[in-house]
């Protein structure tokens, strides 16, 4: 997959996608498949910045086939309007990027449903959508789930005794654990659609360092993260760089399920997409098992 780019992905004709977020990876990821001809849904809790992404994306690819649709991924209520609606409207679906997320919140903050926010945004929202577009999945064509994880995920441990930093919080180790656990997430679809027979394809994908808004947004532009993420510009690629991996996953034939893609160059931190290295605690399948069930449990979810 030499130097692989979105003048790589196949046309997307026919094919249909959710893309979660608005902003950043999210929005290269609609505006790529949407310019190779897919029917592009994003999925985002902005109205305001939904609409400006598809003004964008159909600026940039007069009659690109793209909407906007709310979702809240840190609320259960709308995650299963978002899928009650969809399945209303449709009767397959191709491919889902559970890509949205937040990151390193300076102080614990919770979901209306109670989850520590990282926790219930990256992962339990993503595990939660998932569960309610499998009936769509399932009808679709080589339907692929990518679900986003990230280099952070290295340092994660999902800590069963305390999943949702009730006794102590610490913005980075939760973070850690959001994309441990969505990593795991990833493997556990592809393991349970083998043995189910669902057809659908789980992979996940990860950016390097990418130039998101997602430093500035959670702990802030004046935050130590924040700043870093300013001043130390140069660091981290382009976000349209940051994309290709979860590009590559989504659209490539040679992509694999139960595979897991990244940069190339620098420890995973940019370059162009190969296989990622997994950490070892992200193989570990009965702790993806209990995790899924735990998932399910406080979702009320059921695959």
């Amino acid at each position: 997959m030499a130097r692989w780019t979105t003048s790589d992905i196949p046309s997307q004709q026919g094919r249909s996608a959710i893309v979660t977020g608005t902003g950043g990876l999210g929005f290269e990821d609609a505006s790529a498949l949407a310019r190779a001809g897919g029917e592009v849904i994003i999925a985002g809790r902005n109205p305001g910045k939904g609409a400006a992404a598809v003004a964008k994306i159909r600026n940039d690819a007069p009659g690109a086939n793209v909407r906007f649709e709310r979702l809240d991924l840190a609320n259960l209520e709308s995650i299963a309007d978002f899928g009650e609606r969809l399945r209303r409207e449709r009767d397959g679906l191709d491919l889902l990027i559970n890509n949205a997320g937040v990151m390193v919140p300076p102080t614990r903050q919770q979901t209306p449903d109670g989850f520590e926010l990282q926790l219930g945004t990256n992962y339990l929202g993503h595990f939660a959508l998932t569960g309610q577009l499998l009936p769509l999945l399932r009808n679709g064509k080589a339907a692929r789930v990518i679900t986003l994880s990230s280099i952070a995920a290295r340092n994660g441990a999902i800590d069963f005794d305390d999943l949702n930093a009730e006794k102590t919080y610490r913005p980075m180790p939760v973070y850690s654990q959001s994309k441990l656990a969505c990593l795991m997430f990833s493997f556990e679809l592809q393991r349970r659609s083998e043995a189910g027979g669902w057809g659908v394809a789980g992979i996940a994908a990860h950016p390097g360092l990418s130039r998101t808004d997602l430093l500035h947004n959670a702990p802030g532009r004046w935050s130590a993260a924040g700043m870093a993420r300013t001043l130390l510009w140069f660091l981290f690629q382009p976000a349209a760089q940051g994309a290709l991996p979860t590009l590559f996953a989504a659209t490539s034939p040679d992509a694999k399920g139960g595979a897991y893609y990244g940069p190339d160059r620098l420890s995973e931190g940019r370059g162009y997409p190969a296989e990622a290295k997994i950490p070892p605690q992200a193989l570990d399948t009965a702790a993806a098992a209990r995790l899924w069930d735990i998932s399910q449990h406080l979702t009320k979810v059921a695959f």
